[in-house]
C-alpha cells in the first residue's frame, strides 16, 4: 500500500486512443545516453514511462505543482525503474523515461539519480502532438501526464493510464509482464 501524500489523477480518457496495435510514430528524440533514438525503431519489447517534470535542487517547482493530481512523483518513478531496470532487462524489455523537458535537464537528472538506461526529450513536442497524448498547463507551461507504454517492435501492446501511485508504478509495469510471458 503506498502512502503516496499528493493527489491521485482522475481518468480523464485522453489515453483512450492508443489502444493496441497503435503504430509508435518514427521521431528520433534526443537521448541522454548520446545521439537520437526512435522507440519506434527500437527492436522487442519496449517500456517507455512518460513523466511530466523533474525538479532539480534549489529550482522552485512550477506554479501550483502541489495542487495538480499526478504532477507529483517524476523521480521516485524514474528510481523505481532504475531499481528494477535489471529485472526487466532479464525479461527482454528496455526501459526509456520521456518528458518534455530539453536534453540538458535531463542529462542532470539521469546522472544525478544514476539513471542506466535513456530519457528521451520530446521537447518540440512532436510526440505529444503526433499521439495527441494527454498533457496539463500551469504557468504557461505544456507537460505531459504521466503515462507508460509497452511497446513492441514500434506498436503499442499496453498503455497505463492514468498512474498512481507513480512510486509503486514500475513494479506494476513489472507484474503485468511477468504475467504475459
Amino acid at each position: 500500500m503506498s502512502t503516496w501524500p499528493y493527489p491521485a489523477p482522475a481518468d480523464c480518457g485522453g489515453a483512450l486512443h492508443l489502444t493496441p496495435g497503435t503504430e509508435i510514430p518514427d521521431l528520433a528524440l534526443p537521448s541522454t545516453l548520446g545521439g537520437e533514438t526512435s522507440v519506434a525503431r527500437v527492436p522487442g519489447l519496449s517500456v517507455v514511462f512518460i513523466y511530466p517534470w523533474t525538479g532539480r535542487p534549489g529550482l522552485a517547482n512550477p506554479p501550483d505543482w502541489d495542487l495538480i493530481p499526478g504532477a507529483h512523483g517524476s523521480t521516485p518513478e524514474a528510481e523505481g525503474f532504475r531499481d528494477l531496470y535489471p529485472e526487466y532487462l532479464a525479461l527482454g524489455a528496455e526501459v526509456f523515461g520521456l518528458s518534455c523537458q530539453d536534453e540538458h535537464h535531463q542529462r542532470e537528472f539521469a546522472a544525478r539519480v544514476k539513471l542506466p538506461f535513456a530519457l528521451l526529450s520530446d521537447s518540440a513536442a512532436m510526440l505529444r502532438r503526433t499521439l495527441a497524448l494527454p498533457a496539463f498547463e500551469t504557468g504557461g507551461v505544456t507537460y505531459l501526464k504521466r503515462l507508460t507504454f509497452v511497446v513492441r517492435d514500434g506498436r503499442l501492446v499496453r498503455v497505463f493510464y492514468p498512474v498512481h501511485p507513480p512510486d509503486k508504478h514500475a513494479g506494476e509495469v513489472l507484474s503485468w509482464l511477468r504475467a504475459q510471458s
